[in-house]
């Protein structure tokens, strides 16, 4: 225990100085309550104390993205002292018995929007409710995408800081871009170097709202690749979407249906070809955001298969769901489906779990954004209205386990890669998130693979009042949640503290940029320009 003792302590020292630049709220009670809607802070308990115990994870099985093994793992002061078997400690540490069990990172959601506002309304979860329902499901970390205001992005920062105060768990932020001068050029070098956010997001649809141009994405992509950040799209061809909504009413579809059929996956396929090439001709990384149909998924495994960087994430509704909800006959039923790009037709979900399981998508995220069946129906006579966004956050880590793993698509280490790791080091903050290891921050989950599941929004903690995964039952369940050292979810019961989550910093340069310099001379050195020529003289 000497060893031990002294890690610990130096542990201790580190977490004092990082906690005393996180600002924390000091709202105290008993427990995180109320769950479904309508609830708020005033009615929801916390736990009493902001204090990490000190704890100890025994016998079970440890998972990391390149290992598994039977091991102990010790937590002090919220942060992973030790990993190893057989580890012995004193009468004031709690003991949780993990034999039998899965002990893996917690999950890293790399795609939400929690208080947005969009399309006439705001997002139903905020940075509590949505937290607490993503830390009762084992996920302990998620990236929020910042809407600028009015096009500033600083503005667009600010209000974000100010929406995630309530913040019971870990968060990142990524930034839209909406549009192009050289204020917003300096801006992005701003949020890169001072405010820790390393990635940029180009949509690439929503004519007349967040739609950018081409012009726009190549400007945009130059400046990711000269600060180091990554550039992501929503890939879709807003131009066609319009033309599509337009020839929808025209037939006469003012329902749900109309949204899917407006906005057909050869559009999504389009979008993520150019931004593809957009992104070759610049010679720099690309991510794909919530990638739905087998037409994308097709572009990114060309680009990748020639050598290119080029990051594809699907998002559990389209790995899991197909296309029928929306022919619903019941509005709110068939409406809760209405996200962009919209979930396929039976076949592309499919698809889409083949190319997780082999490498060609590298990451599972959610694209939580949901409004409840008040918001919805604001489009109830005309499908464009309806406000686009689904569940996920709190349903992932239990559909991807029992979509993926229980059917041996993918086994339980790459299940810790896709679920956690890889958007740890994609974001640059891996080995601190996304990993089991001494040093590591304690987020950890332990799923029993024995134990089940069973969705609904009557039991889940979101704030909406429809669930699009209702009534779906799997196996493998996450028992216990832990994060920042403190166990927030444990016998189906949430303890969780508004304040007491903290905004990760994100460092440019992650592993993609790797090389990028080298591939830049190559290039510059094969043109074998400009040409000497003589001028002759008459």
């Amino acid at each position: 225990m000497d060893t031990l003792s002294l890690a610990s302590a130096l542990i201790c020292v580190l977490f004092l100085v990082l906690l005393s630049s996180t600002s924390l709220s000091e709202s105290q009670s008993d427990q995180f309550s109320s769950a479904g809607v309508g609830y708020g802070e005033s009615v929801c308990g916390v736990s009493s104390s902001l204090s990490s115990p000190k704890l100890l994870i025994k016998g079970g099985t440890v998972v990391n993205a390149h290992h598994q093994e039977i091991a102990d793992v010790y937590v002090e002061d919220g942060i992973i002292v030790a990993v190893k078997p057989n580890i012995m400690v004193g009468d004031d540490v709690t003991v949780i018995d993990a034999t039998g069990k899965y002990v893996m990172p917690g999950g890293i959601d790399p795609h939400t929007h929690l208080s947005m506002e969009f399309m006439g309304t705001q997002t139903i979860d905020d940075f509590f409710s949505g937290q607490a329902a993503a830390l009762a499901g084992g996920t302990t970390m998620h990236i929020d995408f910042v809407i600028p205001v009015e096009g500033s992005l600083m503005a667009g920062f600010e209000a974000y800081q100010e929406k995630s105060k309530k913040a019971c768990m870990d968060y990142g932020f990524h930034m839209a871009i909406t549009k192009w001068d050289e204020v917003v050029s300096r801006e992005m070098e701003i949020l890169v170097s001072k405010k820790g956010i390393n990635s940029f997001k180009f949509f690439m649809a929503y004519k007349g709202a967040l739609m950018i141009n081409d012009e726009l994405l190549l400007e945009g992509l130059k400046r990711c690749k000269s600060l180091g950040a990554l550039a992501m799209v929503h890939a879709e061809n807003g131009d066609a979407v319009f033309e599509g909504q337009k020839r929808m009413i025209e037939l006469g579809i003012t329902g749900p249906e109309g949204h899917g059929l407006s906005r057909p996956a050869v559009l999504e396929g389009e979008a993520t070809a150019r931004a593809i090439r957009l992104a070759s001709f610049v010679n720099t990384p690309l991510y794909v955001v919530h990638v739905m149909s087998i037409d994308a998924m097709e572009e990114i495994a060309n680009a990748r298969k020639s050598g290119q960087k080029v990051i594809g994430e699907p998002v559990v509704s389209g790995l899991v769901l197909d296309d029928s909800g929306v022919w619903d006959t019941d509005f709110v039923t068939a409406a809760k489906f209405v996200m962009s790009p919209p979930i396929r037709e039976s076949g592309h979900d499919k698809a889409l779990q083949a190319a997780i399981s082999t490498g060609i998508l590298q990451l599972v995220g959610t694209d939580h954004c949901v409004f409840n069946s008040t918001q919805k129906a604001l489009g109830i006579d005309d499908f464009r209205k309806i406000p686009n966004g689904v569940n996920g956050i709190e349903e992932r880590m239990h559909l991807v386990w029992d979509t993926m793993v229980e059917s041996g698509q993918i086994t339980v280490t790459d299940y810790v890669r896709i679920t956690s790791t890889e958007c740890a080091r994609i974001f640059n903050v891996y080995p601190r998130k996304g990993a089991i290891l001494a040093g590591s921050d304690a987020d950890i989950i332990i799923l029993n693979p024995n134990s089940s599941f069973e969705i609904s929004a009557k039991s889940h903690h979101s704030r909406t009042d429809t669930n699009v995964f209702e009534g779906r039952r799997g196996k493998g369940k996450v028992e216990v949640t832990i994060a920042g050292g403190r166990i927030v979810w444990q016998n189906d019961e949430l303890k969780v503290e508004p304040g007491s989550g903290r905004y990760i910093e994100m460092p440019p340069f992650s592993y993609l940029f790797n090389g990028i310099d080298k591939a830049d001379a190559k290039y510059i050195s094969s043109l074998r320009a400009p040409v000497k020529r003589f001028k002759s003289s008459s």
